[in-house]
């Protein structure tokens, strides 16, 4: 007997819409989030490597610099490349390439031991970092278009907290796998013949091998679930081709831009001083040891300022919240150039707290509005990290003339142009036109 399928018809009252539910997006943050945990601790290895190679290879304090300058000239030099590729293969296909260049830099770390030589380890400090500016282009607007516009900046604090989480953890771990051994004194290394101070050279260079080559397996790794985890596509923000924008019809992206070379160039400035700045008789007096000891106080900072901070932006407007920031700090600053002993020293310390939120603000204010620009404002905004390699050479030469005490006069400066920014320069073309 032939059975007749019946369709139910639904009644006026059961066809009413059913608000949609906000997505989830928990698990997709959570799997971003390790990549930032993962490039703040290669960031703040350099810390580790900068002492270890100067000693290795008797380098002056200029060229042992040459460390910092070649990592954050990468963010110039590559910024805008990857923000091509983002627009070309999406986010989630560029932080994989990202992790696999990281990798390969890595990896480049084993010859540049064996062969003892500084312009390898040059070499692949710029490869690493050219594969972290790939995550920060596709990793930080991600995590900002990731849900609601008005949580964006709590978002992005949240994941570059446990990016300071990696800073704070990576001179520790670092400082107990590549400083293990106590170097040769100068006066020792003078008096070897060539052939045994290339052999010492090996012998203490080696130390960096097995750090980063699991480092390079971990990278590896992550790059395959990074590839293999179904992140969510963000539409709006994907690039469009023909959209008749222009990102230099955004002033909140341009004037942020100039937010994070400020910002990045004071952070890495005021914590480059910090062990000079506390070895002054007038300060604290302390050795270079005991002084290292405390500038973790400012990274550390920084990290629960984020966690706090986290909270904080979605009960306060950003803009505000980074205003009010910029304010303590560059009261902060003051205070430490004006007064003198400890409470100087606790008052450049804590600049570290109120560093916290800026970074994450400052970007997400920068994208704010920019939909299929997104990408591409994010490659102008990562290529302002170069502050970090510009302003610390400017407050040195600065202190060669003024003394390190007084040179902190301009990150206050820096400070006072955030200020500017999270009050007026921050605001998108919408809110401009609106107020007009």
């Amino acid at each position: 007997m032939a059975t007749r399928e019946i369709t139910a018809t639904p009644s006026p009252a059961q066809s009413i819409a059913v608000p949609s539910v906000a997505p989830d997006y928990s698990r997709p943050l959570a799997i971003v989030t390790t990549l930032f945990l993962m490039w703040g601790f290669l960031t703040c290895l350099n810390d580790i490597l900068v002492p270890h190679l100067k000693s290795i290879f008797d380098l002056s304090y200029a060229r042992v610099m040459l460390v910092q300058f070649a990592f954050f000239s990468a963010y110039f030099l590559f910024s805008v490349p990857w923000s091509k590729v983002v627009n070309r293969i999406g986010y989630q296909r560029t932080m994989v390439v990202g992790l696999l260049t990281m990798a390969l830099g890595a990896f480049l770390f084993v010859p540049a031991a064996s062969a003892a030589s500084y312009p390898l380890f040059l070499t692949a400090l710029v490869v690493l970092a050219a594969g972290i500016t790939g995550l920060q282009v596709s990793a930080n607007p991600y995590v900002v278009v990731l849900g609601k516009p008005e949580t964006a900046s709590s978002r992005l604090d949240l994941t570059q907290a446990f990016n300071s989480l990696g800073t704070t953890i990576a001179p520790k771990l670092g400082g107990l796998l590549i400083l293990a051994t106590a170097p040769m004194a100068m006066e020792e290394l003078h008096q070897l013949s060539p052939h045994a101070l290339h052999a010492y050279r090996v012998q203490e260079a080696a130390s960096v091998k097995m750090p980063y080559t699991v480092i390079c397996v971990a990278l590896v790794l992550l790059a395959v679930v990074i590839g293999t985890f179904r992140l969510p596509k963000i539409e709006h923000a994907e690039h469009r081709a023909g959209v008749n924008d222009s990102i230099w019809k955004h002033p909140n992206l341009i004037l942020g831009a100039v937010g994070i070379f400020t910002y990045v160039g004071a952070e890495v400035s005021i914590g480059s001083f910090l062990v000079n700045f506390f070895g002054l008789p007038e300060i604290a007096g302390f050795s270079a040891k005991t002084a290292a000891g405390f500038v973790s106080f400012y990274w550390a900072g920084s990290m629960i300022g984020r966690f706090l901070g986290a909270g904080l932006l979605r009960r306060i407007r950003p803009g505000n919240l980074l205003g009010l920031c910029a304010i303590c700090a560059a009261t902060l600053v003051s205070a430490s150039m004006i007064l003198g002993g400890h409470t100087a020293m606790w008052s450049i310390l804590s600049v570290g707290l109120f560093n916290s939120i800026m970074f994450p603000t400052i970007f997400s204010l920068g994208v704010a509005e920019l939909g299929p620009l997104t990408g591409s404002g994010s490659g102008i905004l990562t290529m302002a990290i170069v502050g970090g390699a510009v302003l610390p050479v400017i407050q040195g030469v600065i202190a060669d003339h003024v003394g390190i005490h007084h040179a902190f006069f301009l990150p206050l400066l820096c400070y006072l142009y955030i200020l500017f920014y999270g009050l007026s320069g921050s605001k998108p073309n919408s809110a401009r036109y609106a107020k007009e």
